[in-house]
């Protein structure tokens, strides 16, 4: 099937949580294009590149490369999803400022996993990004182009200038793998063995570690992880539980574990990233 071409605008976000997506299976646009899934899984297609993609990772296409989406589970999924024309940077910086800015999308990588800190830095840019774009103050459109430079600078030296490996790209599509990312989004909250995983799934545990990781780009520690901590972080904001209700709501055996990997991935404790929130 033929791809299909969709003329974009200079700069566009939307954040949704849906099953089905409204774009055809393949197509490609005149922008550059982000895709930030904030939770859930599925695979997406990338050129001739085949990626299985968990919640915490960033996908990147250049202009006019063929991508779709694959969403074979049929699961609920939230993304961030930002489009953007060269011709709204250049009103910021000049031209060579701007190919420096978009050199990730000439790299030969296409996904990047975010852990912890860097997950919660990327969610806050999209999400002042998408408030700027609802409430069109003064200067909105500005406030958007430093938002953007400032996303662009970050992810180019996550991609060029540190030791983060990008997400490993796999063509071998693991279904006992999504299986389980989608009973661990699901049952997050419960205690997660690997053993027990292993039998449930009739998969060995070295096996699991080793496709787990291959697949989504994270150990299976991790993606639990990621996902209690993504949780633990909406319940210390939106919410008056103490720390100690919220650690066992979220999957903790006990306070000071949660404490200790809430730490270890945000750089703070959840009591201060809750006064620091508020403050």
């Amino acid at each position: 099937m033929k791809p299909v071409f969709y003329e974009s605008t200079l700069f566009d976000i939307s954040r949704k949580k849906q099953v089905y997506t409204s774009m055809p299976s393949s197509h490609y646009h005149d922008a550059y294009e982000i895709l930030y899934l904030i939770s859930g899984d599925f695979y997406y297609f990338i050129g001739d590149r085949t990626y299985q993609v968990a919640g915490g990772t960033l996908l990147f296409m250049d202009i006019h490369e063929r991508h779709k989406l694959v969403n074979s589970g049929c699961n609920m999924y939230e993304r961030v999803t930002l489009l953007f024309k060269k011709e709204f940077l250049q009103h910021f910086c000049t031209g060579g400022q701007c190919e420096e800015l978009l050199k990730l999308f000439k790299s030969d990588y296409r996904a990047l996993k975010m852990t912890g800190k860097d997950q919660y830095f990327i969610e806050q840019l999209f999400q002042k990004m998408i408030q700027e774009e609802k409430k069109q103050a003064l200067g909105y459109e500005q406030y958007q182009q430093i938002l953007l430079v400032e996303l662009l600078i970050n992810l180019n030296r996550k991609l060029f200038d540190s030791l983060v490996a990008p997400l490993v790209e796999s063509n071998r599509t693991h279904k006992k793998v999504l299986d389980i990312v989608n009973y661990v989004n699901q049952h997050y909250m419960e205690p997660l063995k690997l053993s027990e995983i292993s039998r449930q799934f009739d998969i060995s545990s070295s096996y699991l570690c080793r496709t787990f990781k291959e697949s989504t780009g994270f150990s299976f520690i991790e993606y639990i992880n990621n996902i209690r901590i993504k949780e633990a972080r909406d319940l210390l904001v939106g919410s008056s539980f103490n720390v100690t209700e919220i650690a066992g709501m979220v999957g903790f055996d006990n306070t000071s574990h949660f404490g200790r990997t809430f730490k270890l991935m945000m750089g703070i404790s959840p009591l201060c990233f809750r006064k620091q929130f508020k403050s």
